[in-house]
């Protein structure tokens, strides 16, 4: 460790830091918080400036199982020592099917059949292709605020936040439903009743207006809404956006990039929520930290998208198909579906606490440990994007990395490793109170 930090700060790689613009796109090397790691390991990563720091990130939900956990490492280097490449249909290889085989154990009934690429939006991009081709229908529909990827495809059916749109026109055919969120539930009025009440309007006057429901191949949904601000919708309300699709033959897409691999408590979301889609993407968690996705659906729906319709190069790459393997056995053994949920209830304990205490939250809402705290404007309850880049850079400081979300950038997103414990919660929730204190509101 020390001879890497000594490596770090080497005048040389001080000063391309210095400079990220001279090497990397701003789109790529602008985000927050820029922090110059030399490593990360288990909840931590380790600084240039000789400090660790907490990880609540997960790399953006990606580190289910903690950083560089020992057993997906050596699967990695047991893997590279026989493979490295495929392309997958060219050849095949052991690690591509088990993996396919232990997916069919912790996906819902009939998710069984897989295409494996590369990224998120690739398992996007997938789905709706999917669901085309099978369907024969040209429309999608998707619901506003759920973040589905950047390429153009995936983007059309992006909507938190407009300027991921800007100048793209990525119309490809797409309509929008809203989303149940919470500020649009009257006072007094039960959410399992009311949302699914206006699911069913707002769907029958779309039919009615824009699109014929017998030209829709597909409803695209983030089960939690994601990117968008980590909302939680009611269950019947995805019970009827099941319903509505099942009525007029239209295929459901769940994007289970960020809800997947425990996130929620559960394997998938679906699961959490009682709700099975026709199709499924998945990435992110899978494969602890190597780039892997997949879009999933039957067998059924599978073999009507024959040779040539879809095709990838490195998409289940035998390396990361091997560390998804070791992923999924650390899950099961460490048992990290049971940590989510437990140390997930812990800290929403503590943050509904904290809520009572400081008027800048204006919100706190979880499912295991997919946890978002909405910060406002104490004088005005609007929404406050200010207030949460001041309060992560200071936690930075003080060493506990947070993300944030929201379509103002109002929510502090908390995704943690799967693997973290009660006393690392009490570390990074005592530091996100002292600075709330600071702030004195």
């Amino acid at each position: 460790m020390t001879k890497q930090l000594e490596q770090a700060t080497q005048p040389e790689w001080t000063r391309m830091v210095a400079n990220i613009g001279n090497f990397l796109a701003p789109s790529m090397a602008k985000d927050h918080p820029n922090l110059p790691v030399v490593k990360a390991e288990g909840c931590y990563y380790y600084g240039t400036d000789g400090k660790k720091y907490l990880d609540f990130t997960s790399g953006i939900a990606v580190e289910n199982v903690g950083h560089r956990h020992p057993k997906v490492v050596q699967a990695i280097k047991d893997s590279a020592d026989h493979l490295v490449h495929g392309p997958s249909g060219v050849i095949i290889y052991e690690s591509i099917l088990k993996l396919a085989h232990e997916l069919q154990q912790v996906l819902p009934p009939n998710l069984d059949n897989f295409f494996f690429a590369n990224s998120g939006t690739e398992a996007i991009e997938g789905a709706l292709k999917l669901a085309k081709h099978v369907t024969k229908r040209p429309y999608a529909v998707s619901f506003t605020g759920c973040f589905h990827g950047r390429s153009i495809g995936a983007l059309s059916v992006t909507t938190s936040k407009s300027k991921y749109r800007k100048y793209q026109q990525p119309s490809w055919l797409t309509y929008q439903l809203p989303y149940a969120l919470p500020e649009d539930l009257p006072e007094g009025a039960d959410p399992e009743a009311f949302f699914p009440e206006k699911l069913e309007k707002d769907a029958r006057r779309l039919f009615s207006h824009q699109v014929d429901p017998e030209e829709v191949a597909c409803m695209i949904i983030e089960p939690v809404m994601g990117e968008g601000g980590y909302i939680i919708p009611p269950k019947a309300w995805l019970r009827k956006i099941r319903e509505i699709c099942d009525r007029h033959g239209i295929l459901l897409i769940f994007d289970e990039v960020q809800t997947g691999f425990g996130r929620t408590g559960n394997w998938f979301a679906a699961q959490t929520f009682g709700v099975t889609p026709d199709i499924m993407a998945i990435a992110k968690g899978i494969a602890a930290g190597l780039p892997l996705s997949a879009t999933v659906a039957s067998k059924e729906l599978m073999d009507q998208w024959p040779l040539g319709s879809h095709g990838t190069t490195f998409g289940g790459n035998p390396i990361a198909c091997s560390a998804a393997l070791a992923s999924l056995e650390v899950m099961k053994e460490e048992k990290l579906l049971e940590n989510a949920r437990e140390a997930g209830a812990y800290a929403m304990e503590r943050l509904l606490e904290m809520k009572d205490s400081y008027p800048v939250i204006r919100d706190v809402r979880g499912l295991g440990l997919m946890i978002g705290i909405e910060l406002c404007d104490p004088e005005t309850g609007e929404p406050d994007g200010a207030a949460v880049m001041d309060v992560l850079d200071r936690c930075l400081e003080k060493g506990v990395l947070f993300y944030l979300c929201g379509n103002s950038g109002e929510v502090i997103r908390m995704i943690p490793p799967l693997t973290v414990t009660k006393q690392q919660i009490n570390d990074g929730l005592g530091v996100l109170e002292e600075v709330l204190q600071e702030r004195g509101n």
